[in-house]
């Protein structure tokens, strides 16, 4: 464990290379081993304070599954799903932490990780900012070529029947339709072009997957909300498709609250990419300065999180089943139908989404 941007002299790390061996097998146990992990963590802190970032490696790990297992417990086979998370990741500061919460999740099998766009207003690239933010995270876990990338559409869909092709929705296309007796599920942490684009392309994936997306304004009235308004014409095709749905409402997501104070505390210790993980929502934190309403300064919400959460522990009963409306041009809810149902959260349970990421993130990189 080495305080960044500190060296030592050749003449030691000589002489750490040869003894390297001996003092890892004298290593103590018991008491004694958490008497170190205790002076570690404290070494940590007290360097975090200095303004000094500590970067810890974290224990040698096995590939399974296309990516990195690094947490010391598995899950039986038969309770995992295939899971293929789509995301507009550089539009924010928390779909970071979502992407590293599923990555950290034994029960998933990632099949992919899509970038998706975030409109215009922001970048006139933003997909292919997506896709880097992406790239970048599995770099600082150590997890370069370990868990596939793709490219999802560039821009929202002209129309409700025009797909616009691309990586991220043959992706879904092929992943639903391959023979495979594991549940699929797909989450969609931004808007739902390249889910719509899939399903215009191959109807038949309807019945061989489950999507979640978080986005869409509070029931029953709706509203703006950035994740609808970057594509209204692809909520449209999955309301009125038979996609099984999970939606996480604007009103739902929002809950899911932290404190910065709590994020420095829990998360910066975390390695490379726990630093990374809070430096980035600070950074954007200031930026965002001047807007009235969001941020309010002190925390956060990590409202694309309930995602993992959900495919982790499903909470049928903090749920309802809706007939799906539509969306009109301001965002708002249209109840013209009753057949065609979807599942929408009422709430979220907080307080385990965020206390599993974190012990995950611990145990993995901490």
């Amino acid at each position: 464990m080495t305080a960044a941007g500190g060296r030592e002299r050749p003449d030691r790390r000589r002489r750490r290379r040869r003894t390297g061996r001996s003092r890892l097998t004298a290593l103590p146990r018991g008491n004694g081993l958490k008497r170190v992990r205790q002076s570690a963590q404290a070494l940590c802190l007290f360097a975090h304070a200095a303004g000094l970032t500590v970067y810890h490696e974290g224990p040698k790990s096995r590939s399974k599954g296309g990516k990195d297992v690094k947490l010391p417990f598995d899950i039986p086979e038969q309770k995992k799903i295939r899971v293929i998370i789509n995301s507009d990741a550089k539009n924010e500061a928390d779909d970071q932490f979502a992407i590293v919460h599923a990555l950290l999740t034994p029960k998933f099998i990632i099949k992919g990780l899509i970038a998706a766009h975030f409109g215009e207003e922001k970048s006139r690239t933003s997909m292919l900012d997506s896709y880097r933010e992406m790239q970048h995270l599995l770099s600082l876990m150590g997890w370069e070529g370990k868990v596939p990338v793709f490219k999802g559409a560039e821009h929202a869909l002209p129309d409700e029947r025009t797909p616009v092709p691309s990586e991220g929705a043959r992706l879904i296309i092929e992943e639903a339709m391959r023979d495979d007796d594991r549940p699929l599920f797909v989450a969609f942490l931004g808007p739902l072009t390249d889910l719509a684009s899939a399903y215009l392309m191959e109807p038949k994936i309807a019945e061989r997957l489950t999507a979640v997306w978080i986005g869409g304004g509070a029931y029953p009235d709706g509203g703006r909300e950035y994740n609808v308004g970057n594509d209204i014409h692809a909520a449209n095709v999955v309301f009125q498709s038979p996609l099984p749905l999970w939606q996480v409402p604007f009103d739902v997501y929002i809950t899911a609250r932290v404190g910065i104070a709590e994020l420095i505390h829990r998360v910066r210790p975390c390695g490379k990419i726990g630093d990374y993980l809070v430096r980035q929502m600070l950074e954007l934190n200031d930026a965002w300065a001047d807007v009235p309403h969001w941020p309010n300064g002190e925390m956060w919400a990590l409202g694309d999180s309930p995602a993992v959460s959900l495919m982790i522990q499903p909470q049928p009963h903090d749920a309802e089943m809706r007939p799906a409306p539509r969306v009109d041009a301001d965002m708002k809810y249209v109840h013209v139908q009753t057949d065609r149902l979807i599942r929408v959260y009422k709430r979220v349970d907080v307080r385990y989404m965020l206390e599993d990421f974190f012990a995950k993130l611990a145990l993995a990189f901490g």
